[in-house]
């Protein structure tokens, strides 16, 4: 039985990809600009960041763009993402039997109002987000922080994750890592796959 748990946000506690993509979508549009919106989520669950570079190379955007971007996205988040079914239960599960759920993720404090507006803050005991100023996974920094400060035994720990940086994050720990995936990819980095989150109760 894992009694640490460890979240990344987008992608894996909320679904925010659909909401961050559409909005790309539409500034690039006002561009006369085209880009299929699969490929703009496929980009973006490399990186938020990775995407921007991505597209800073493939369309000459610039700052300006990316500013209006970030602004319209800061707006229409709070108001559209939601968490992935099953999310709050299984956090209240692992909250309920004394056990432990931080987040980790690139993001800013945006994740934590996410979580107070649905519900899920009071099942955390900890939170890592851009403020702290970590090296970016998969960097284990933030991790080999949390196992320090809670005196975490590395076999039951696990990080759970939709992206190879999160999974890697965990195994560069020396923690289990479980992978997220809406479909059926296979992930060598991964000691366990998932495409809901009621087989977590499996695992955890």
């Amino acid at each position: 039985m894992y009694k640490h748990i460890i979240w990344d946000f987008d992608g894996t506690l909320f679904d925010t990809y659909p909401v961050m993509a559409k909005i790309f979508k539409e500034v690039l549009k006002e561009q006369k600009i085209e880009e299929p919106i699969e490929e703009i989520i496929k980009q973006m669950k490399v990186s938020a960041s990775s995407a921007l570079i991505y597209y800073e190379k493939k369309y000459q955007i610039d700052k300006e763009f990316i500013a209006k971007y970030q602004k319209r996205k800061n707006e229409a988040e709070l108001e559209l993402s939601k968490p992935f079914d099953a999310i709050e239960e299984i956090c209240k599960y692992i909250h309920s039997t004394n056990r432990n759920n931080y987040l980790l993720t690139h993001r800013g404090e945006s994740s934590i109002e996410l979580l107070k507006k649905y519900g899920l803050y009071g099942y955390f005991s900890d939170f890592i987000t851009s403020k702290q100023g970590f090296e970016r996974k998969p960097s284990p920094d933030a991790i080999n922080y949390l196992i320090n400060k809670y005196n975490i035994i590395h076999s039951e720990a696990i990080m759970i994750g939709d992206r190879d940086l999160d999974l890697l994050s965990g195994k560069n720990a020396g923690i289990s890592a479980c992978y997220f995936t809406e479909g059926n990819e296979k992930n060598n980095n991964a000691d366990y796959i998932i495409n809901n989150f009621q087989q977590l109760y499996s695992i955890v």
